[in-house]
């Protein structure tokens, strides 16, 4: 009989995401080598990933950022963050940032699950609607209409995959609370 492996999901705080760095950056690595387009190049590995998580605990610290992980056995496996708008005419957004799922950690319904703990929580701190943009014609670019997001525009070239290529991006919004 096969073990059920517990998935949990929650958010950190600034030391605990410190703390999971080892993790984080297998996460990014593995996405990364897989061909994810979130912003870096190849060669990519592990140690090239600490610094990014390291400005991201301190936007955590600084409460401009929510860092959410799921966590197989106690490891994490997947991660999201939403950038909390501090301009003053944008109290309101959040920007969703890095859905990122461990390849051998994916099929287990993780970016569900995150996503929907993110907005909760950009809810709770009263933001009424996030945004995201994800590589067009990705496996990303499928999941997110599934989760009640809508397609905004698609830009060509925006970005580069890690080996190179122009990588066409597609925008999505979403409305978690009502519009004051």
């Amino acid at each position: 009989m096969m073990e059920k492996k517990t998935i949990d999901v929650r958010l950190l705080d600034r030391q605990q995401t410190l703390d999971a760095l080892p993790d984080l950056c297998e996460v990014l690595s593995d996405c990364v080598n897989g061909g994810a387009s979130v912003g870096f190049m190849l060669p990519f590995g592990p140690d090239d990933a600490r610094s990014f998580w390291q400005d991201v605990a301190e936007a955590v610290g600084r409460g401009t950022t929510l860092h959410a992980v799921a966590e197989r056995d106690g490891k994490v496996v997947g991660t999201v963050q939403v950038g909390l708008a501090t301009k003053p005419n944008q109290p309101h957004r959040g920007d969703v940032m890095k859905l990122l799922i461990h390849r051998t950690a994916r099929g287990l319904g993780l970016s569900r699950q995150l996503m929907a703990h993110v907005e909760a929580e950009a809810a709770g701190l009263g933001r009424t609607l996030l945004v995201l943009d994800t590589a067009t014609g990705s496996e990303a670019e499928a999941i997110y209409p599934r989760f009640g997001w809508q397609r905004a525009g698609v830009i060509p070239d925006f970005a580069l995959f890690p080996d190179g290529r122009y990588c066409d991006t597609t925008f999505f919004y979403k409305r978690i609370g009502p519009a004051e």
